[in-house]
């Protein structure tokens, strides 16, 4: 039992965090977001929708953003042309809750873990900020590839940086120690 007890803290500090995260989240979009008669997004999303806006305006495109009539998301105008739509689910919050409850899960000294905590925040929303106006860009460009776009290359990239980030953490500012992280396999 000893030999996994680093194993059985991590999990119980990620799902509890994670739930708790999630379960805060969760309850701030019910409160946020309306759909039927009339459709909003929660103010993440749109703010979200905004950045992407602004960020293709000074790189050159012409982008605007506007709330869809029908659905919970934010229409992504490019051009002229409407392109894709923003939903809860690009906003990377739900990536960065996943993010926050594994470096508290492997925790390391508090002022570390806030820092850390907030600077890998601000990069996945920045990351994720670029990889929509890219995507929105590609899928101008290359239409017949918008499914492989999305579904497998624009994930890849924002948990590509999640799992980065988690490394660089256990790496260098993570409490557990390699040797016990080998006992514990």
């Amino acid at each position: 039992m000893k030999k996994n007890r680093t194993i059985i803290i991590f999990l119980i500090k990620f799902f509890a965090t994670y739930f708790i995260l999630f379960g805060i989240y969760s309850l701030y979009l019910h409160k946020t977001q309306q759909k039927g008669d009339v459709f909003s997004c929660s103010p993440i999303t749109k703010e979200v929708a905004y950045h992407v806006e602004k960020v293709s305006n000074l790189l050159g495109y012409e982008a605007s953003v506007e709330q869809h009539d029908d659905e919970l998301s934010m229409k992504f105008i490019l051009n002229g042309e409407y392109i894709a739509r923003i939903i809860e689910g690009c906003n990377s919050f739900s990536i960065i809750i996943l993010f926050l409850a594994f470096i508290i899960a492997f925790s390391g000294p508090v002022k570390a873990t806030v820092l850390f905590g907030i600077f890998g925040s601000i990069l996945i929303y920045i990351v994720n900020i670029l990889r929509i106006i890219a995507l929105s860009i590609l899928y101008n460009k290359f239409p017949e590839y918008q499914e492989a776009l999305h579904d497998l290359l624009f994930p890849a990239i924002i948990y590509g940086l999640v799992f980065v980030l988690w490394i660089t953490w256990v790496t260098f500012y993570s409490h557990i120690r390699k040797d016990e992280y080998k006992k514990a396999i």
